[in-house]
């Protein structure tokens, strides 16, 4: 099981059922799964970078990612309704509690000049966004292999009901808040 989980289960979990005076253990926020999400508009004219994010966002996450595919036409982008767009994968339990704390420990300190994530990325019901513009801050990206510097966006889904439980929840797991 992972380091992150049992903290949670552990410490984490009493502190916030005493913070916000939870009388049932199931309204306690939990983290419920994360979503790694990278969209790729030069898909269109170039098959050879979807294949990239595959194995790059593969290497990210520990998971293969399904190519998400375009759902409408938009002839000024030349865009074809069913042609591949993105990348994305989800995380739940264990490689879900891996990938955050890798995500907090090791790959949020390698950014160039960090003073911490953006607090105001909720979405009104607890869950958190975070979008990276390289994905060469991961360590299992060798930066000689990648063709393309590309972004990613990252979703973290709570089962908290307002913004302040999610970023109480998060702080505790470890995420570097701003100021």
């Amino acid at each position: 099981m992972s380091s992150l989980k049992i903290e949670y289960q552990e410490n984490l979990a009493p502190k916030l059922r005493e913070e916000f005076k939870y009388s049932n253990v199931m309204q306690i926020p939990r983290l419920s799964k994360v979503v790694l999400n990278m969209g790729l508009g030069e898909a269109i004219q170039n098959n050879k970078i979807l294949e990239g994010a595959v194995d790059e966002l593969t290497l990210i996450a520990g998971q293969k990612p399904v190519i998400t595919k375009a759902k409408k036409s938009i002839a000024a982008f030349k865009l074809r309704a069913g042609m591949p767009i993105g990348v994305t994968v989800t995380l739940r339990r264990d490689r879900m509690y891996d990938f955050l704390n890798k995500l907090v420990n090791v790959t949020l300190p390698r950014v160039r000049d960090f003073r911490g994530i953006s607090p105001k990325a909720f979405d009104g019901m607890g869950n958190y966004t975070l979008g990276i513009r390289e994905q060469i801050i991961f360590p299992e990206i060798n930066y000689d292999r990648i063709d393309k510097v590309k972004g990613l966006n990252i979703t973290i889904v709570t089962t908290a009901k307002t913004d302040e439980e999610g970023r109480r929840l998060l702080t505790l797991l470890g995420m570097p808040f701003r100021k």
